[in-house]
C-alpha cells in the first residue's frame, strides 16, 4: 500500500483534500503506527532482557570494594524509566489504532494519531539507542572504600622478628594458608592485629582484608556474618532471610573474583571454609588466609602450608615490657624494688599478657615488702596449682588475687557468665551488680552507678577487662582463667555453672543445677525446659539469646525462692508461666526482644522487683491495670518499642499517670503515640528527668508542636540567664536522654526541643512529611538571646534521617561533634547542607547516602568536603 493515507482507505476520499497535513510528510507516523508498535514491543523485551543480563553480571562482579560504574547505574535508571514509559504507550496502542480505523478522516482524530505515532517512533529510537549503549565491556571499578580497617592495639615489644616472618608469607606466592600457634597469652592476637594494621601503610594489591574472631564456641554462621559485613553483603535487606547455603553462595560469588586476605583469630578446631563460602586459596588469585590457634595440631588439621610458632619473649624484651607497665616512678620508689621486680617479671615466663597484667597490678606498689610478697605468692601459686588449667592461669591469677576486696573480685567473676568475645554493656553490667547486691543496700542509684564505673575502671586498669567505649570485653585467656577460678579453684565459694555460647540444644541435666548459685546458658539453641530443677541457692539464671526457646513449664520456678536475676531476653517466649509468682526474691527481669503477648497478673507478686525490661516486645498489647503500682521498688523500667504503650487510646494517659506514681523510678524508656499522653509526659519533671530513650510515633495532632513549644518556654523561664547556661537549664530537662526516635509525626515541623537533651547520643527521624528543620532558628530565637552560642548536640554519635521530603536544615552553622561516628541520609532531597566543617569531628565519620545527594551537598569550602569524603558510602550501590 505504500504511504496511503488511512483516510483514503477508510473513506475513499482524496487524502489531499481530507487528510490532516499529509502533504507535509507527517503521514508516516500514522501509516506506520501498527508496525512501529509491534517493533517497539519487541525492542522493549530485548531491552528488558539486556537489563536483566547486566544486573546478573553485577551480582557476580559487584561487592567487596568493587562498585558499579556511574554510567552503568545511570543506564539502569534510564532503562527502568524508559520501560515504564514504553509500557504505557503499548497499553494505549490498541485504543489508538481502533480510533484511527473508526474515525480516521476526522481531523481531530488524525492529529491525535499523529502525536501518538510520533511518540511511538521516538520511543522506538530511544529503546534502540539504550540497547546499543548497554553493551558494557566493563561494569565495575574498585571503590574508594578502605580495603582494611585499623584495629586498636596496645604496643608490645619483642614481636618485630615474628611480624617480619609472617609478613613475608604475604608476598610469598607459593603460600596461601598460614597457621600461627602458641600458648595462651603469648601474643598471637597481637601479632595478627599487627599484620592487619600493616596493610594500612604498606603498598599492596589486595582488594579486601577481612578480620573474624572465631573463638572456642565455633559458629559458622558467625564467621559468615563477619565476612559478609566486610564485603558489603549484609547491608542487603534480604540477606537476613537467606539460608546458610544461600549466604555461602553469595560470599563465594564475591570472593572468588577478589584477591583477599582472611584473618581468623582463635581457632580451636578445623573450619570447613568452603562451607562458609570462602574459596580455598589458589595460586592464580594469590589470596591469603592466616589463622591463630593454641594448638599445632589444628594447624595440621587446617592443612596450613606454613606453620609458625609464637614463642614467649626473650628476657631482655620481657623485662623491658614489664618496666614500661610498672612505670619508672614505682621502680624508683625504693632501691630494693628493681631487683625484686626482676624476680616478679621472670615469674611471668615471657608471656606478654602476664607481663602487662601483672605489671599494671604492681604499678601502685611502692614498698619492697609488697614486691617480695608478690614473688612469694606467684611462686606459691605456680607450685600449688601445677597441672591445674592452662599453665598461664596461675600467673594471671595473681592479678585477681591482688584485687582490693571480695566485692571487686565477685564483680570480675560475674563477667564470665557472658560468652567469649561478648561485648558487655557497662550500664547493663552495673544494673546486674546492683540487683545482685554486690554492695550494701541503702546507697542511692547515682552512687551505685558511680561505684559500678569505679569497679569497671579498676578491672580495666588491672588488664582484666578491655575497655570498648560503652561496653567491656574479656580477653579469651582472661575469661578462661576466670572460669577456672569460678568453676574449679573457688568452686565451693562461687558455685558457677557456665555454658554460654556452647551450641547446646538441650539444657544440662537438672542434677548439675543443684547447689549452683549462678547459671548461664545464654547464646545457645535450647528450645524448651521440661524438667523442674531443685536449686534453692540459685541467684542468677541467664537463658537469653536462645532464639528458639518458647516454653517454660508452670512449675519450673517452684524451687527457686532465692533467684534474684532472670534474663529471658532475645527468646521466642510468648507467655510467662503463672509459676513466676514463686520468684519472691526477684529483682531483675529482662524480657526484651522476646515475643511476649501478655503479662500474667501473677507477676504482681514480685514485690522486690527493681529492674523490668519489656523493650521491643511488639506484640505485647496489655498490661494488667494495677501492675505498675504492684512494683513499689521499681527503679528501671524499659518499654521502648513495646506494643502496650504504642496504642492510640486514652488509657495510655492512665499509664503515664501510673508511671508518675513510681516513687523510686530512675531510668525510663518509652514510646508515645498520642499527643495528650505526650503533653502529660512533658509536664512531669519526674518522667523527663529519668527518661533515657524516647520514641514518638504517629503523632498526628498539632498539639504535639504546642507541647514542645511549651517545654521550651518553660525551660527559658527556668533559666533566666540564658539557654547557654547548661548547669541551670538542663538539670530541669532531658538530662538522661540518650536515644530519640521520631517516626511518622505528620504535623511536626522541627525538633528544636532537642536542645534540652545535652547527652543525646542517637537520633533517628523518619517519614515526618512536614519536618523542615531539626533545630529551628526562628523558634530558638524566641527563647534565646541573639548573642547566645548554643551547641545542641555535644555528645551525638549517630544521626539517621529517612524520607524527610521537606527537610532543609539540621542546624544553620557548623557544629562541633566530638563523638560523631555515623550519619545516614536517605530521601531528603531538599537537605543541601550538613552542619560540618574541618573542625567538626575528631575521628572518621561514616556518611551513608545516595551518591547523587552527596554530590549536591554544599560546603563552606573544599577542605570541609575533603575531610568527610573518605567516610562517604554510596547507598545507591546496594540497590
Amino acid at each position: 500500500m505504500g504511504n496511503i493515507c488511512p483516510c483514503q482507505v477508510q473513506c475513499g476520499d482524496s487524502f489531499i483534500n481530507r487528510c490532516w497535513d499529509c502533504t507535509s510528510g507527517q503521514a508516516e507516523y500514522i501509516c506506520q503506527l501498527e508496525d512501529n508498535l509491534e517493533a517497539l514491543q519487541i525492542a522493549r523485551e530485548e531491552l528488558r532482557e539486556l537489563k536483566e543480563d547486566v544486573i546478573r553480571r553485577l551480582g557476580i562482579e559487584e561487592g567487596g570494594h568493587m562498585k558499579r560504574l556511574e554510567q552503568v547505574q545511570g543506564w539502569l535508571l534510564r532503562v527502568e524509566a524508559k520501560i515504564t514509559e514504553v509500557d504505557e504507550l503499548i497499553q494505549d496502542g490498541p485504543q489508538q489504532i481502533q480510533k484511527l480505523c473508526l474515525g480516521g478522516c476526522c481531523s481531530k482524530n488524525l492529529k491525535s494519531s499523529y502525536i501518538f505515532g510520533k511518540r511511538v517512533a521516538r520511543r522506538l529510537q530511544d529503546v534502540v539507542d539504550l540497547k546499543r549503549k548497554g553493551d558494557f565491556k566493563v561494569l565495575v571499578e574498585r571503590s574508594a572504600g578502605e580495603p582494611v580497617i585499623e584495629r586498636l592495639i596496645e604496643p608490645t615489644m619483642g614481636l618485630e622478628g615474628m611480624l617480619d616472618k609472617v609478613w613475608n608469607c604475604m608476598i610469598e606466592e607459593e603460600v596461601g594458608l598460614v597457621g600461627i600457634y602458641g600458648m595462651g597469652g603469648v601474643g598471637k592476637t597481637t601479632l595478627l592485629t599487627q599484620i592487619n594494621n600493616k596493610f594500612l601503610d604498606t603498598p599492596h594489591d589486595f582488594d579486601v582484608v577481612i578480620w573474624v574472631v572465631v573463638s572456642k564456641d565455633l559458629r559458622l554462621e558467625k564467621v559468615q556474618e563477619e565476612i559478609a559485613k566486610k564485603i558489603g553483603l549484609s547491608s542487603d535487606g534480604q540477606w537476613q532471610y537467606k539460608s546458610f547455603n544461600e549466604k555461602a553462595a553469595e560470599i563465594f560469588k564475591v570472593l572468588r573474583k577478589k584477591k583477599f586476605v582472611l584473618l581468623l583469630d582463635d581457632i580451636w578446631k578445623r573450619i570447613e571454609l568452603k562451607d562458609v563460602g570462602v574459596p580455598l586459596s589458589k595460586r592464580q588469585n594469590r589470596s591469603k588466609i592466616l589463622f591463630t590457634t593454641r594448638s599445632k595440631a589444628v594447624c595440621s588439621n587446617m592443612e596450613a602450608e606454613k606453620i609458625i610458632k609464637v614463642e614467649p619473649l626473650v628476657w631482655e624484651k620481657a623485662w623491658e615490657l614489664f618496666q614500661e607497665k610498672v612505670g619508672a616512678d614505682t621502680l624508683g620508689a625504693d632501691p630494693d624494688i628493681p631487683g625484686v621486680a626482676e624476680d616478679v617479671a621472670r615469674e611471668c615466663a615471657g608471656l606478654p599478657l602476664a607481663l602487662i597484667t601483672i605489671g599494671r597490678a604492681m604499678a601502685c606498689k611502692k614498698m619492697p615488702q609488697e614486691w617480695r610478697y608478690a614473688v612469694e605468692m606467684l611462686r606459691k601459686s605456680a607450685s600449688n596449682m601445677q597441672g591445674m588449667g592452662d599453665e598461664v592461669f596461675p600467673i594471671l591469677k595473681f592479678s585477681y588475687d591482688n584485687l582490693p576486696n571480695y566485692k571487686v573480685k565477685s564483680c570480675f567473676l560475674y563477667c564470665t557468665l557472658f560468652p567469649e568475645d561478648y561485648k558487655i554493656s557497662k550500664d547493663g553490667l552495673i544494673e546486674h551488680w546492683i540487683c545482685e547486691k554486690f554492695w550494701d543496700d541503702g546507697v542511692n542509684q547515682v552512687d551505685e552507678f558511680n561505684e559500678g564505673y569505679t569497679i569497671i575502671g579498676m578491672l580495666v586498669h588491672a588488664c582484666l577487662l578491655e575497655d570498648d567505649g560503652s561496653s567491656v570485653k574479656m580477653h579469651d585467656v582472661i575469661r578462661d582463667m576466670s572460669l577456672w577460678i569460678a568453676c574449679e579453684v573457688e568452686k565451693e565459694e562461687h558455685k558457677y555453672l557456665v555454658q554460654a555460647g556452647a551450641q547446646l540444644t538441650k539444657a544440662p541435666e537438672m542434677e548439675r543445677w543443684r547447689g549452683t548459685k549462678r547459671l548461664s546458658l545464654m547464646e545457645n539453641n535450647i528450645e524448651q525446659l521440661t524438667e523442674v530443677p531443685r536449686c534453692p541457692d540459685l541467684l542468677t539464671l541467664f537463658l537469653c539469646g536462645n532464639g528458639y526457646f518458647k516454653i517454660i513449664p508452670d512449675d519450673f520456678f517452684q524451687f527457686m525462692n532465692a533467684l534474684t536475676v532472670l534474663d529471658l531476653s532475645e527468646t521466642a517466649l510468648k507467655f510467662l508461666p503463672n509459676g513466676i509468682s514463686k520468684l519472691v526474691s526477684l529483682q531483675y527481669l529482662n524480657l526484651s526482644r522476646a515475643k511476649i503477648k501478655e503479662l500474667p497478673s501473677e507477676l504482681m507478686a514480685l514485690k522486690k522487683l527493681k529492674y523490668l525490661n519489656l523493650e521491643h516486645n511488639y506484640d505485647l498489647h496489655s498490661i494488667p491495670r494495677k501492675m505498675m503500682s504492684g512494683f513499689p521498688l521499681l527503679q528501671v523500667l524499659r518499654m521502648f518499642s513495646c506494643g502496650v504503650v504504642c496504642y492510640v487510646q486514652d488509657e495510655d494517659a492512665i499509664n503515664v499517670e501510673r508511671l508518675m506514681l513510681l516513687k523510686h523510678l530512675k531510668v525510663l524508656s518509652i514510646t508515645i503515640r498520642h499527643a495528650y499522653v505526650l503533653h502529660r509526659f512533658l509536664t512531669s519533671h519526674k518522667l523527663l528527668s529519668c527518661t533515657q530513650a524516647l520514641s514518638l510515633q504517629d503523632l498526628m495532632d498539632a498539639e504535639f508542636s504546642s507541647s514542645t513549644n511549651m517545654l521550651l518556654q518553660k525551660a527559658k523561664s527556668q533559666a533566666p540567664d540564658g539557654l547557654h547556661n547548661p548547669a541551670r537549664l538542663r538539670k530541669r530537662s532531658f538530662d538522661r536522654l540518650r536515644h530519640v526516635d521520631v517516626t511518622r509525626c505528620l504535623q511536626l515541623q522541627d525538633l528544636t526541643w532537642l536542645i534540652l537533651a545535652p547527652n543525646l547520643t542517637e537520633l533517628y527521624v523518619s517519614k515526618c512529611e512536614n519536618l523542615e528543620e531539626i533545630i529551628s532558628f526562628g523558634k530558638l530565637g524566641k527563647v534565646m538571646d541573639k548573642e547566645e552560642n548554643l551547641n545542641p548536640f555535644p555528645r551525638l554519635k549517630v544521626l539517621k534521617l529517612y524520607q524527610l521530603l521537606r527537610l532543609k536544615s539540621i542546624y544553620w552553622n557548623a557544629l562541633p561533634f566530638p563523638f560523631l561516628e555515623e550519619i545516614t541520609v536517605i530521601e531528603c532531597p531538599l537537605l543541601k547542607k550538613l552542619p560540618l566543617n574541618t573542625e567538626s569531628a575528631k575521628g572518621k565519620v561514616v556518611i551513608e547516602a545516595e551518591k547523587h545527594w552527596w554530590d549536591s551537598v554544599q560546603w563552606d569550602d573544599e577542605a570541609s568536603k575533603t575531610a568527610f569524603q573518605s567516610g562517604f558510602q554510596d547507598l545507591g550501590r546496594r540497590s
